[in-house]
Formats: C-alpha cells, structure tokens, sequence
C-alpha cells in the first residue's frame, strides 16, 4: 500500500477540531519527543522515545511497516482553518496485518493536551472504518483492541467505538505485567 496516498479524517465536534490522520514523517520527531515528556503516555506505551534520535527511530519503525504492509501507524493532528494540519494529538495504528488472516490489532494514544476531546474515539473510528474498507478481499473481518485491566480510559474508548469485551487475558510478564481486556469489533457490524 503507497502510505503518501493516505490521508483519513475525522469530523469536528462542537469543542474540538477536526482530526487529520496520516503516515508518520521525519519531520514529527521533535513534537513526538515533547509528547512522550507525559508520564501517564509513558506508563501505558511500551515505546522509549527520550530524545530526537529515538523519535526518529520510532517514527523509522512506523515507515518500515508501512512498507512491509503488516503496520499502518498514523500521526493524529488537529486540523486548522481550511484544512491544513495542526498540533499532533495522538497515533492509531492497525498492525499485525496479514494477508489472508481473519483478524489485526488497533492501537492508539492520545497526547496530554488532546484528551478528554473525543481524539481517541474519533480516530479510532476513522482507522477502524479504513482497516474494513482499504483491504478487500483477504483483509481483516475482526479487529482486536487490547489494553491493561486498569486502564478505564481505553475501555471507554473501545466501547464508544463499537469494540465488545470479549474476555479478561491474564497477565503474561514482563511484556504484559497486568492482566487485559480484549475487545473485538468484527467487520459486518
């Protein structure tokens, strides 16, 4: 998939600006950097990006599964007056795609001054309706939502966004140190 053709949006709400989605750039590693200085960011992603270089390397990662076409990682920016892009909001991501596989994983963060605006939700729904659609066929029919056990924030998320609890995973250390939610939302939904 040619990741410079994609561009997904999300509509505005009455106290928050549309959201523009895209493929990460080079150019996002310094506001990437001031993202993850935010401690509850850190606590629920499994990423260290300290610095510029580690950013770079981070949003290098997220090229390679572009195009190696089993990860789909999209900045979330607000967008401004006519369209143009603004501030970075957050990343959702669908990975682990497999051609021919039944099923793919989403992924997603919100940055400290983005939350409690709906950016999560409404970009989640903008990737979830992209994953169906953008792979016909041999794509994706169910998409799977994981999250920490305490993390109420991505439940609710999960839940406006039409993914169903479907069970409780037990923890599995050290990558996953707490028991987990898994939600699914399957494609015919």
């Amino acid at each position: 998939m040619d990741r410079i053709d994609v561009r997904l949006g999300a509509d505005a709400t009455s106290s928050a600006p549309a959201l523009i989605l895209r493929p990460w750039s080079p150019t996002d590693a310094a506001d990437l950097v001031e993202l993850y200085q935010d401690d509850a960011l850190r606590r629920w992603t499994s990423s260290a990006v300290n610095d510029v270089a580690s950013a770079a390397r981070w949003i290098q990662d997220q090229q390679q599964g572009w195009e190696a076409g089993d990860r789909f990682g999209f900045a979330v920016l607000e967008a401004q007056a006519g369209g143009t892009e603004g501030q970075l909001a957050g990343h959702v991501v669908l990975k682990n795609v497999t051609p021919g596989a039944s099923s793919a994983e989403v992924g997603y963060w919100t940055a400290a001054h983005a939350r409690g605006r709906t950016v999560a939700p409404r970009a989640l729904r903008a990737l979830t309706n992209w994953a169906f659609t953008a792979f016909p066929g041999d794509g994706p029919k169910r998409l799977e939502l994981l999250h920490q056990v305490d993390n109420t924030a991505s439940c609710r998320v999960a839940q406006k966004c039409g993914y169903e609890l479907i069970t409780v995973l037990p923890a599995a250390p050290p990558a996953y140190p707490l028991a987990g939610h898994l939600h699914v939302r399957d494609r015919d939904r």
